[in-house]
């Protein structure tokens, strides 16, 4: 393994269809084909309320995943939200947790695959069951190593003809739907409705999973928010009908028994003349299967984003040529095929439920932790509304499942703390030390200087990579920007003037406000000086404003006695609108500049084209890296 290796990166192949039905494929599944029943014996017709509770207590951590995941489009979402927020020994508790409740969730979707295959041939054994569904975990391991690309392909083609047949299941229901079923409504009393809530929350977990491959999507800041939107809004409402439905039609008696509770609601639905149950049955099929697709594919993310940061083995961090981290999607895919042939999936999947609510609260503090940390760099494309309060609401009633789901799963919580800690106790401890978010909280509330810009920096990193249509714009920015050369010593009240005669045409105005605007140093305007180069920038009011020139002057321009003379000079104007291309362009500018030749060039250059292609191609340069 050499440099090339280390330095690959994932492809950016997934599009806003893609995202919405890895979201979505990752939702259908056991919530709604076989724990309906499981529900309804413990709450009645009240799950429906179950149902609702659920989808709505999971927009908190909806939101504040959203936020993080276009602030740090990251391979690991969870893991590396709750690492670099809270720091490394929550960040591996809170991978190994992501990891787990993934990986447990999607072998108990394929087991789920040879559970209704059993329905279509009644003559299956149990270890044949198992044995398809290790079949299907070895052919989504080869997918997801061929590249996620064709992963996301073959989810689009699963989730939609998953929604068609569930679409037509609801509407040939609805015209056979007995009233009397949903008599004594309430008939467990109110409590059952929360304890089964937390149940059934885990059929909304996989919704923000999709967080997980946020480094492979193609517009991160506008893609993961409405994938996420549109899955939550449009399987919450296919939850609830479906279920409707299914409790309409069906006998009261044999749905409190039942673990295949759809396909017993389309065989009670006479107009589909008795393959109403195989034709779901086949719908449950591709749910399972878009469940573990989609399973697969974002849990070997969390040992990847682990292994780079040295909290497991580097070897989970390698990526293939093909763009994919091999080993961790062998791992897991092993770890799965364990799990289905030798562990008892069902209660399992409990307490992965317990997890994913534990997960959605680190989530929320995380937002918590990275907003109050008032780091430069932190810059999300989409910001949670109505924060803080929907995020303490969000604690609250996730707090309330947790409770409510007994002792048992939150003594396994706790064991699943100890081991979190030991492991990085044992193997990551002495061997890194990260700046997280949260040291910046308590700098500010003890007053005493403990933290770097480390953690400023990381972001700033990520940013630039996320937002490659703005290196476009940068690109052409630099293209079609002034270039100033200037040959003799300048004043700099001349030197000013001239940069205000460039600039008035561009911005639309007067050279005597821009000359008294270079003039004065408020708290809008900021110099980043290095040896011989110096960068000006001014924030101005109004919209759609951003302008850049760039001036060299070969015997120097001399700012004051103790700043060495200043041989390139970049001058950046914004309007407030422009802030992220603003805060960009001084990243980029400021990381040329750091070049080791750039100087030297820079002076000897024959003539402004020669400036411009030196600076462009340090640019790309950079890029490549």
């Amino acid at each position: 393994m050499g440099n090339s290796e280390e330095n690959r990166s994932l492809r950016k192949e997934l599009g806003l269809l893609e995202i919405f039905c890895i979201a979505s494929g990752a939702m259908i599944s056991s919530g709604l084909f076989v724990l309906p029943g499981l529900a309804f014996a413990k709450a009645g017709p009240a799950i429906l309320i179950s149902y609702g509770i659920a989808s709505l207590l999971v927009i908190p951590a909806m939101l504040s995943k959203a936020e993080l995941a276009t602030a740090m489009p990251k391979a690991g979402g969870t893991y590396f939200f709750i690492d670099r927020s809270m720091g490394p020994m929550m960040g591996t508790i809170g991978g190994f947790a992501a990891w787990f409740s993934l990986a447990f969730k999607s072998a108990f979707a394929l087991v789920g695959i040879g559970v209704f295959a059993i329905l279509l041939n009644p003559g299956f054994s149990e270890i044949q069951m198992k044995m398809i569904a290790v079949f299907f975990c070895i052919v989504f391991t080869i997918i997801n190593i061929v590249g996620v690309g064709r992963t996301g392909k073959t989810q689009i083609v699963l989730v939609v003809g998953l929604l068609s047949i569930l679409v037509f299941y609801v509407i040939a229901g609805l015209f056979f739907i007995q009233p009397s079923n949903f008599d004594n409504f309430t008939r467990y009393g109110y409590g059952s409705i929360f304890s089964t809530a937390g149940l059934i929350f885990v059929s909304f977990g996989g919704l923000t999973k999709v967080c997980s491959v946020a480094e492979e999507c193609k517009r991160p800041g506008r893609n993961i928010p409405l994938g996420m939107f549109f899955a939550w809004g449009i399987i919450s409402l296919i939850y609830l009908l479906v279920i409707f439905v299914t409790i309409g039609v069906s006998n009261p008696s044999q749905l409190e028994t039942s673990l295949t509770p759809i396909s017993l609601g389309a065989d009670s639905i006479p107009i589909l003349g008795g393959i109403g149950g195989i034709v779901m049955a086949i719908a449950a099929i591709l749910a399972f299967i878009t469940t573990a697709n989609a399973g697969l594919l974002a849990a070997s993310r969390d040992p990847m984003a682990m292994g780079k940061d040295q909290l497991l083995p580097q070897s989970f961090a390698h990526v293939s040529k093909q763009g994919t981290p091999t080993f961790s999607i062998i791992f897991t895919s092993g770890f799965m095929i364990f799990v289905i042939l030798f562990l008892d999936i069902e209660n399992l999947v409990k307490t992965a439920s317990l997890l994913k609510i534990l997960l959605f609260l680190f989530v929320i503090l995380s937002l918590i932790i990275m907003r109050e940390s008032r780091i430069r760099n932190y810059n999300p494309k989409f910001k949670s509304p109505l924060y803080p309060y929907i995020q303490i609401l969000g604690i609250l009633g996730l707090l309330f499942l947790i409770f409510e789901m007994g002792i048992i799963p939150m003594l396994f919580v706790g064991w699943f703390f100890l081991f979190g800690f030991s492991w990085y106790l044992l193997f990551a401890r002495d061997k890194i030390w990260r700046e997280y978010s949260l040291l910046h909280i308590i700098e500010r509330v003890t007053g005493e200087k403990s933290t770097g810009y480390l953690v400023d920096e990381e972001l700033r990193e990520i940013l630039i990579k996320r937002d490659e249509l703005e290196e476009e714009r940068f690109e052409d920015l630099i293209r079609d920007c002034d270039i100033i050369d200037i040959y003799k010593y300048l004043p700099t009240d001349k030197f000013s003037m001239l940069l205000a005669e460039k600039l008035s045409n561009r911005l639309n105005l007067s050279e005597k406000k821009i000359f008294s605007l270079l003039k004065k140093r408020e708290k809008d305007s900021n110099i980043v000086v290095h040896p011989g180069i110096a960068i000006v920038s001014h924030m101005i009011k109004g919209r759609d404003k951003f302008e850049i020139i760039i001036v060299r002057s070969k015997k120097g321009i001399i700012l004051s006695d103790d700043i060495n003379p200043i041989h390139a000079f970049f001058i950046i104007i914004s309007s407030p609108d422009k802030k992220s291309l603003y805060l960009h362009t001084l990243m980029w500018i400021i990381q040329i500049a750091e070049e080791a030749d750039f100087e030297k060039e820079w002076i000897n250059a024959k003539d402004d084209e020669e400036l411009r292609d030196i600076f462009l191609k340090a640019f790309r340069k950079r890029k490549s890296l």
